[in-house]
């Protein structure tokens, strides 16, 4: 409490100083120093936070649809009061976004710290997340093709963003279909920053036993050695892409044999020659060479080879320019799958919530867990709160 009251006094102080340092600016250029909403205002808003007004719930708390007194819809995201990491993903959260801006990425309007309470105060879209539309078989056939490589392609230049032209470079941690918005010309927006790294100056990659993520979604070398960097988010993205093209999430128990991992049974395609009976068969039209570009895009990023992964600017020419040439994938990297995992759907932020704490338990049967694909070399004791 006393920690986040000080980084909030802090801010407000920094802000007031960079107002100052850039009076003689126009005004259209001045620094707001109004970007802390009072309890009350939000109260009114989300109509005392009723479940009317609820989105859904996530693992840093509920999150409700509010309106403005100046008729501006947004999305408050509370703190839950039992949630042991929240307030460090609070501050985290509220730092990152202050300091980057991209068209590809949530917009945070501002925050709430009264008493028990901390909010967080976002823009709102209405079309909810990717997770919403993709998974479910109805809402799928609203997104086409050509809305899905759109998809694809703004995810991209909003990760080239954070890895290589925000102030510093930034991991997300957490980049999967629940957080990836979509306004109301269902363009995508990365949201939910409360898992992201900062990589100050040259810093590439750091070890470390806080594990935080989406099973699934998580890169070998980061799930079970602690290894981050950027290659962890091109998993992340890599499994993303598999899933956008296919219409079907990463693990899917419904479906037997070869095809329950969505991983492997791409890899397995690719190596038959078959790699677009993976696309989604509710697109009854789509780009063949796009599709196949992506899927073997998909399979490139998703490399057990950290190296040989695409990083975002060679992800972004892949995708942007007709001449260029797809290298050939190596073999996929593990991922692990959690074995408690559940998910609610929300508007706009679905979260999946893994079991949590800290901490990674190491395979027992491997040599080189990096180059071996196996399914069964992992084994996850816990991971932190909030995913």
């Amino acid at each position: 409490m006393g920690l986040l009251c000080s980084f909030c006094v802090c801010l407000q102080k920094k802000l007031k100083a960079a107002n100052s340092a850039g009076a003689d600016k126009a005004d259209d250029e001045d620094v707001s120093t109004d970007i802390f909403f009072e309890l009350n205002t939000l109260q009114i808003a989300t109509n005392f936070f009723s479940e009317a007004n609820k989105l859904g719930n996530g693992g840093f708390g509920p999150v409700y649809k509010g309106l403005m007194p100046n008729g501006q819809q947004v999305a408050v995201k509370k703190l839950s009061i039992d949630s042991r990491q929240g307030v460090k993903q609070f501050s985290n959260e509220v730092k990152l976004l202050l300091r980057i801006q991209h068209r590809n990425l949530v917009i945070l309007l501002g925050c709430c710290v009264e008493g028990p309470e901390k909010m967080l105060v976002y823009e709102y879209l209405p079309n909810r997340s990717l997770d919403y539309f993709i998974f479910d078989k109805k809402k799928s056939r609203s997104l086409d093709w050509t809305t899905r490589f759109h998809i694809i392609t703004g995810i991209v230049k909003g990760l080239l963003y954070l890895h290589e032209e925000a102030p510093s470079r930034i991991i997300h941690r957490d980049i999967k279909a629940s957080n990836i918005l979509l306004d109301e010309k269902l363009n995508p927006k990365i949201s939910d920053f409360g898992l992201a790294r900062l990589f100050p100056g040259e810093d590439t990659h750091l070890n470390t036993f806080r594990i935080a993520g989406t099973h699934g979604y998580m890169a070998p070398e980061y799930a079970i050695h602690g290894y981050l960097s950027v290659k962890s988010d091109i998993f992340s993205f890599g499994i993303l892409v598999l899933e956008i093209v296919s219409g079907r999430k990463n693990h899917d128990v419904q479906l037997g044999g070869q095809q329950i991992d969505l991983l492997g049974y791409a890899w397995l395609l690719y190596q038959e020659g078959k790699i677009l009976e993976l696309v989604d068969q509710s697109l009854t039209k789509y780009n063949v060479d796009e599709a196949a570009m992506c899927i073997q895009l998909g399979l490139l990023c998703c490399q057990a080879s950290v190296t040989d992964r695409p990083d975002m600017n060679t992800t972004h020419l892949m995708l942007s320019s007709d001449s260029f040439t797809l290298p050939k994938p190596g073999k996929p990297g593990i991922h692990g799958r959690a074995p408690r995992r559940t998910t609610t759907s929300t508007s706009g932020f679905t979260k999946t919530n893994t079991s949590t704490q800290s901490g990674v338990t190491k395979a027992s049967t491997s040599n080189s867990l990096m180059e071996d694909y196996s399914r069964n070399s992992i084994s996850v004791s816990s991971f932190d709160e909030g995913r």
